[in-house]
């Protein structure tokens, strides 16, 4: 079982990282103005795009970071259930 919850977290850990590492490349092509000429229409449209793309990640990155925390519970939780089986 023990393998089995180290798997799990390792994936969720990897997978948060790759969200992460995504949602990072995204946003750095984000600027940080706000365009009121109509002759710049397609960098407004560009800018919409990928804030789009991050709003779509972020509800899969808390997801997985919710995830990845219970898993760490519950492995910390196994190892403290252990160590108090093996005092008893």
């Amino acid at each position: 079982m023990l393998p089995g919850i180290w798997v799990v977290w390792g994936f969720l850990v990897v997978l948060f990282v790759a969200l992460k590492v995504y949602a990072g490349r995204l946003s750095r092509d984000e600027d940080d103005q706000l365009v009121l000429d109509d002759s710049f229409e397609h960098v407004r449209a560009e800018q919409a795009a990928i804030v789009a793309r991050l709003n779509k990640v972020q509800p899969v990155m808390r997801a997985v970071l919710v995830l990845l925390c219970v898993m760490t519970l519950v492995v910390v939780g196994y190892y403290v259930v252990d160590a108090i089986r093996q005092f008893q």
